[in-house]
């Protein structure tokens, strides 16, 4: 497709300090070019809205030019690091591509950078380290910081940019992210675009009276200051540019709070009633970019920016003619399917053994333990892979809440080894950062139950990022769940289900010393994230043999652990070894063998050996630790019963704890997970 080519200003896409050292600079002819482009441009989106044209809705920036093209402009894009919110659209038309393709974006047209999988302005450059944002406010900015710390880990002096509004100020994850850029010496400039309205609330009603959202950096230990950007374009170029180098050369975060302008509403079917009257015309009174071109028609003549005017709103024209001829996108729900994950990843070169410091001279073989297992596994990538990162809550000089990590920080170092702050969400946006650029991080929980507080990220930010952008998220979420160990309702659930239920993220369950080995090198060398579920009644369990095993991507597929014909047994996790125990207690007593399945991957499901089973049998027996109702069990037998539905011989038998909080007392929780008798209980029944 052969896009109208842009006028000769807007070939200029950076702007440096020396260039605003007076107010007749030539160089502030492009940087007006660029903002007229973004006024004029998010006003004609807003047209094409309102004639029917663009779906969904459209935020527009107009006002807040004056913040947004100096700061994008003056950013380093072929280094630094972005993330733009609803008014960035003069950003995203600065750091990289073509109008056209922005506006195919906006139409969701067959040409969408999207592939009109995503809404008008959440879409970004995640190759050009332009990440897109998601709805949920404050979300990004820990994006932002692990990405800057990757191009700083890569020998890279990037500068992370990092945009909220005033009442996105409020969320957990924006005082989380900026306690962890502090903590961690991150190169990230922070920005409060304050337009005073959070959609309609006021800041009055969002903050004590008289409140400065700057002064909230001297608790985090960094520095701040407000400015007022609708003064005076060049004089905010020129502060922008001296707190860019400051933060690039110190390597530390900085928080600036932007006053600027929103003179439309939020988005497109806001009526703006809720303003005082005369605000709205007071907003306009106010606005940048008229000034800026007064004071620039004053140097260089009406004439010229007249004709840059003209030259650029044709253009716009041009390109929306083009665009609008774009076909609609074709309705293609394999391919959309297709693209949930990203593409199986080669394997990486491992070295043939567990690893130097367990490996027997003689046979290779270890008598490990689940955790045991897990540390090798650990030892092994750092040793073996560069780009590998480690981080959680606890697990440096104390090792982990279960001692998995313990030894790794002496061996290894803090820069590739390190606790983080509790704040779950900027930690684990953090990571996806890392992930996002080249960075393969291993994210320990303290248990899966504080994954809660990451969902998120984890389900909405990490597993939608290669359907809506094409980027892969290379990152593991090690889970420590499950109950047994009279931990109660907070430290014992089974969240398998309520993280699956969401598209775009793998998961395994290993029950055996040597399957948690395999399955943490299988999930680290995966292109997506992967949930890493580790039993922690298993960790300690008791020792087996665990050796290299160059089919460890067998992990990926059910494991038959028994041999039967009478009914087909699926389970997973602790689940397993009772399982394992009753099918003997059955074939002993009862002389009835069963075909028991250790399922190890939760997602995606490859059913094929136990369909066929199945098939055989014609009985199906699920069984799981977590609760019955919404269970991971009921997807279970959903999958392998829709197709031989006709040929069973009996209900499938559903296998699980209790609908309620997991209890403390261990008498307590005895009833309310599954125990060996409790299963022999509920089989013999099923099967009288």
């Amino acid at each position: 497709m052969s896009f109208p080519n842009p006028p000769a200003l807007l070939g200029t896409r950076d702007l440096r300090a020396a260039d605003l050292a007076h107010g007749s600079s030539p160089a502030l002819l492009p940087l007006y070019a660029w903002m007229h482009l973004a006024r004029t441009g998010d006003n004609r989106i807003l047209d094409l809205f309102r004639q029917g044209l663009i779906k969904g809705t459209v935020t527009g920036g107009q006002g807040n030019e004056g913040l947004i093209v100096p700061l994008a402009l003056l950013a380093d894009k072929s280094t630094d690091v972005i993330s733009f919110t609803h008014r960035g659209f003069g950003g995203h038309l600065i750091w990289s591509g073509h109008l056209c393709e922005h506006l195919n974006q906006y139409f969701a047209n067959a040409a969408s950078p999207t592939q009109a999988r995503e809404g008008n302005i959440h879409h970004g450059d995640p190759a050009h380290r332009s990440l897109p944002m998601i709805s949920h406010l404050g979300a990004m900015l820990s994006n932002v910081a692990g990405m800057t710390d990757s191009q700083r880990r890569l020998g890279r002096p990037a500068v992370g940019f990092a945009f909220f509004g005033d009442g996105g100020s409020s969320t957990g994850d924006i005082h989380e992210t900026l306690n962890l850029a502090s903590l961690l010496s991150l190169p990230v400039l922070f920005i409060i675009e304050n337009n005073r309205y959070a959609y309609s609330t006021p800041t009055s009603e969002q903050f004590a009276p008289d409140t400065e959202l700057w002064r909230r950096a001297a608790g985090y230990g960094i520095e701040g200051f407000a400015l007022d950007t609708t003064l005076d374009v060049a004089a905010t170029a020129r502060t922008f540019a001296a707190a860019i180098e400051k933060v690039r050369t110190t390597s530390r975060p900085m928080l600036i709070e932007a006053h600027t302008l929103r003179l439309r509403g939020h988005a497109a079917y806001d009526t703006c009633d809720y303003l005082l009257p005369g605000e709205y015309d007071g907003f306009f009174a106010r606005a940048p970019l008229p000034k800026f071109r007064a004071q620039l028609v004053a140097t260089h003549g009406a004439a010229r920016l007249d004709a840059i005017d003209a030259e650029i709103d044709a253009w716009i024209e041009a390109c929306i003619t083009v665009s609008l001829a774009v076909p609609r996108p074709a309705s293609d729900a394999a391919a959309m399917l297709a693209d949930v994950f990203a593409p199986e990843s080669a394997p990486l070169p491992w070295i043939s053994s567990v690893t130097s410091e367990i490996k027997n001279q003689e046979s290779g073989i270890q008598n490990l333990n689940n955790a045991q297992a897990l540390n090798a596994a650990l030892r092994k990538i750092l040793t073996e892979r560069p780009e590998s990162i480690i981080l959680g809550q606890d697990i440096g000089t104390y090792g982990g809440a279960f001692k998995v990590t313990e030894g790794l920080l002496p061996d290894f170092g803090r820069p590739r080894v390190f606790n983080t702050p509790l704040a779950e969400s900027a930690c684990t946006g953090y990571a996806i950062g890392l992930a996002l650029n080249g960075h393969r991080p291993i994210e320990e929980f303290q248990f899966s139950d504080f994954v809660t507080e990451a969902a998120t990220q984890i389900t909405l930010n990490a597993a939608t990022y290669h359907f809506r952008s094409g980027a892969a998220v290379p990152i593991v979420f090690r889970l420590p769940t499950g109950g047994g160990l009279t931990f109660g309702s907070f430290h014992s659930q089974e969240l398998d289900s309520f993280l699956l239920a969401m598209p775009g993220l793998k998961a395994l369950y290993p029950g055996t010393p040597q399957d948690a080995f395999n399955a943490l090198l299988a999930a680290y060398e995966d292109n997506n994230p992967v949930l890493l579920f580790e039993h922690k009644a298993l960790y300690r369990r008791g020792k087996s043999p665990v050796t290299w095993d160059a089919n460890y991507r067998d992990i990926w597929t059910p494991k038959n652990l028994r041999a039967g014909d009478y009914a087909t047994l699926v389970t997973y996790g602790e689940m397993v070894h009772l399982a394992e125990e009753a099918a003997d207690y059955l074939a002993a007593e009862y002389e009835v063998a069963l075909d028991v399945f250790d399922l190890r991957a939760l997602a995606p499901l490859r059913l094929e050996m136990i369909e066929a089973s199945l098939q055989r049998t014609g009985r199906l027996i699920v069984l799981h630790e977590g609760r019955c109702t919404h269970g991971f069990g009921a997807e279970l037998v959903a999958r392998l019963t829709e197709k031989y539905f006709s040929s069973l011989k009996a209900a499938p038998l559903r296998i699980a704890s209790l609908d309620l909080p997991v209890p403390f007392a261990p008498e307590l929780e005895q009833a309310f997970r599954p125990t060996k008798d409790k299963i022999i209980e509920r089989i013999t029944e099923w099967m009288g």
